[in-house]
């Protein structure tokens, strides 16, 4: 028997002119292109922010500033139904963008929609994406100071921070 692994992730809400930012990307057991929000796994000694940016700049090419956490949301997909993601979703302002960067490659493109258009699309990655932007539209945000990520830094370190 295979030990069974939480798989922790993190997305970003970005809105802009009441449109959201998504990427179009394809994703294993789809045959066609979905819509997501900027996601992606935490990293080894990424703390949950660092992960959010690094994740919306390489998939969007978008320097974003992270304002609040919107929420934890649990998914088992259902063609993989031994997987649990954990997805850490926060609200962003958009920065800068890149226009030159160069995106991760599962990813097709970046495109700004609404709620309407997206659940038109009926293309979302998964209902947590539709959730996300109905909990952002609905006011709903917890602070920063929420999160609390201890690191095990090296003695010298501690010292100097």
């Amino acid at each position: 028997m295979t030990a069974w692994k939480p798989h922790v992730t993190v997305a970003t809400v970005v809105e802009k002119n009441g449109k959201f930012l998504f990427v179009e990307e394809y994703t294993k057991g789809v045959t066609h292109a979905v819509f997501n929000q900027p996601a992606g796994h935490v990293e080894c000694a990424e703390t949950l922010i660092q992960a959010a940016v690094r994740e919306t700049m390489e998939e969007t090419g978008y320097a974003v500033k992270i304002t609040a956490l919107l929420g934890i949301y649990t998914y088992t997909p259902p063609m993989f139904p031994d997987r649990t993601y954990y997805r850490f979703c926060f609200l962003a302002e958009p920065i800068q963008h890149h226009h030159d960067a160069q995106l991760d490659t599962d990813i097709i493109g970046i495109s700004w929609m609404d709620l309407e258009e997206l659940q038109a699309s009926a293309r979302a990655r998964s209902p947590l994406v539709i959730k996300a932007i109905q909990d952002a539209l609905s006011g709903q945000r917890y602070p920063l100071s929420l999160i609390y990520e201890h690191h095990n830094l090296p003695f010298t370190s501690q010292l100097d921070a």
